[in-house]
């Protein structure tokens, strides 16, 4: 049976290959430290919100699965390797990526966890210089280049 409710939100994979849609506003939007989430992510954090699975759907295709411990189970697209999401065992509660959503700003994190595991230099990459990736970008690279990623679907 396909979904009737209009969804509220939608993301998906880097390649398009899998997406999803959220009917529901998402909750618990927050940033993980833990080391299994720097691992997952091959980043410092993790950014994920929580959806009811009532209030969740794969619309195309669907992610991989992997264990990452005997009580998580995290998702991800097997084409182009896109962390997707998270899961405790069988609980209603899917945590999903906020940067696979197609509007990322929407939701903000508001809480963070796993501090034992911070990277020590974290806290002043936003004293970092910041360009755009256009400028770091040789004219010769830039000519060439032809994007395969997925258009977010706004």
């Amino acid at each position: 049976m396909s979904e009737t409710r209009p969804a509220v939100l939608t993301g998906g994979c880097q390649c398009g290959a899998v997406r999803y849609a959220l009917y529901r506003e998402p909750v618990n939007p927050h940033i993980c430290h833990c080391r299994m989430c720097q691992k997952a992510m091959g980043g410092p954090i993790a950014a994920y919100a929580a959806i009811l699975l009532s209030d969740f759907t794969w619309t195309r295709g669907a992610p991989k699965l992997f264990d990452s411990s005997s009580i998580v189970t995290r998702g991800f697209c097997g084409d182009c390797g896109t962390p997707l999401s998270f899961r405790f065992g069988d609980d209603k509660w899917l945590g999903f990526t906020l940067a696979t959503l197609d509007e990322p700003d929407r939701v903000v994190p508001t809480r963070a966890f796993g501090k034992e595991s911070k990277r020590s230099w974290f806290d002043g990459i936003h004293n970092l210089p910041l360009t755009s990736a256009d400028d770091e970008l040789p004219a010769e690279m830039k000519a060439k280049l032809v994007s395969y990623q997925h258009e977010d679907a706004n």
